[in-house]
C-alpha cells in the first residue's frame, strides 16, 4: 500500500511516499527502512522501486523528495546541497518514528548512488539510524573534486568554484540561477561519456526512468557546498550498527564501495552483483531482485536485533 505524506526538515515541507505491507492489519509495529535516491531522482524512480520491494518483504518503507526538488519545497528549485541532503534523511528519521506503523526503535537507512553516501553521512551521528544499506553507493563530493576514477586536476573544481561565486552576485542582482544538466541530454551528446552517464541518460531521459519530476537539471552553484563534502571520512562511527554495500561487479563507481568498506569498522559487509553496472542496479529485474532479497535479509537480522 502506498500513502502520499508529507513531514518538516529544516522549516521546509517534503513531499514522499509510505509504503506499508499489503497484508498489515495495523496492530503491529513494524520495523522501517528510509530510502534516499540518486543525485537528480525522485521517489517516483528508483527509490520508490526498492521501497515498494522492502514493503513486499515486511517493512514500512519511506521514499521522498529531497529539499528543493519533486513535490518538495524549497527555492532555488534543484539545489543540490549534500548537508541539506543529510537534514532531510534524519528528518525523514524523526517522521517515522511518529507514525504508529513503525518500531521507532527499528528503523533503517537505504541510500541508492548518491544517497549511498548522503545516508552514510547522516547515520554517522544519527544513532536512530540502527542499520545501514547502500545500492551502487558514490560520494558526490568527491565525485565533483576528483572525476570519476579519480585523476582529475584541481584547476577543474577551482574553475567550478569560481563560476559559482560569479553565480551568486548574478542572482543577487536578479538574475535566475543557472541550471546545468546532471547526465547527457540525448543519446548523441552522451556517446564520449563514461558508461555511469551514457546510462544514466538512457535511465533518466527516456521512457525506462523519466518523471517530468526529474528534469536533469541541478543549480550550477550547488557545487560550492558538494565540494566541501566528503560522504565516507567519518563512516568507522557507523559501528558497532551494520552497514551493508552492494555494488554490481561491472559498475564504474564500485570502487567508491570498496574504499568506503576499508574505512569501515565491524559490522560491515560488500556485496557483490554480478554482471551489474553503476545503473543497472536502478530497477533491471535482472539484477534488483538480487539487491532486494540480501537487503531484506539484512534489515531482518539487524533490525530485528535492534
Amino acid at each position: 500500500m502506498k500513502t502520499n505524506v508529507t513531514f518538516p526538515s529544516n522549516g521546509l515541507t517534503l513531499a514522499g511516499h509510505l509504503y506499508t505491507p499489503d497484508d498489515y492489519t495495523g496492530t503491529d509495529r513494524l520495523p522501517a527502512v528510509v530510502v534516499s535516491q540518486p543525485f537528480g531522482g525522485v521517489k517516483e524512480q528508483t527509490a520508490g522501486l526498492y521501497a515498494e520491494r522492502l514493503a513486499g518483504a515486511g517493512f514500512v518503507a519511506l521514499a521522498f523528495d529531497p529539499s528543493y526538488q519533486g513535490e518538495s519545497e524549497g527555492e532555488p528549485r534543484f539545489l543540490e546541497n549534500p548537508f541539506a541532503r543529510a537534514e532531510d534523511i534524519k528528518s525523514a528519521v524523526t517522521f517515522l518514528t511518529t507514525r504508529d506503523e513503525v518500531d521507532p526503535e527499528r528503523i533503517g537507512a537505504l541510500g541508492i548512488c548518491a544517497a549511498g553516501g548522503y545516508v552514510s553521512y547522516a547515520a554517522q551521528t544519527e544513532h536512530r539510524i540502527k542499520a545501514v544499506a547502500t545500492v551502487s553507493g558514490a560520494c558526490l563530493g568527491t565525485l565533483f573534486r576528483e572525476g570519476l576514477g579519480g585523476g582529475q586536476s584541481e584547476d577543474v573544481i577551482r574553475g567550478m568554484l569560481d563560476e559559482a561565486g560569479k553565480d551568486r552576485t548574478a542572482e543577487a542582482r536578479g538574475a535566475k540561477p543557472r541550471l546545468e544538466q546532471v547526465v547527457p541530454e540525448t543519446e548523441e551528446d552522451a556517446k564520449d561519456f563514461p558508461t555511469l552517464y551514457q546510462e544514466g541518460r538512457d535511465y533518466y531521459r527516456t521512457p525506462r526512468a523519466q518523471h517530468p519530476n526529474s528534469p536533469n537539471q541541478f543549480v550550477a552553484r550547488s557545487v560550492d557546498q558538494i565540494a566541501q563534502y566528503s560522504s565516507y571520512d567519518l563512516i568507522h562511527l557507523i559501528s558497532p550498527r551494520p552497514l551493508l554495500m552492494i555494488a554490481g561487479t561491472e559498475a564504474d563507481t564500485a570502487y567508491f564501495s570498496r574504499q568506503a568498506i576499508e574505512k569501515a569498522n565491524e559490522p560491515k559487509e560488500l556485496f557483490w552483483i554480478e554482471g551489474a553496472t553503476h545503473i543497472d542496479l536502478y530497477d533491471k529485474d535482472e539484477y534488483v531482485p538480487t539487491a532486494v532479497t540480501r537487503m531484506a535479509s539484512f534489515f531482518k537480522e539487524s533490525l530485528a536485533a535492534a
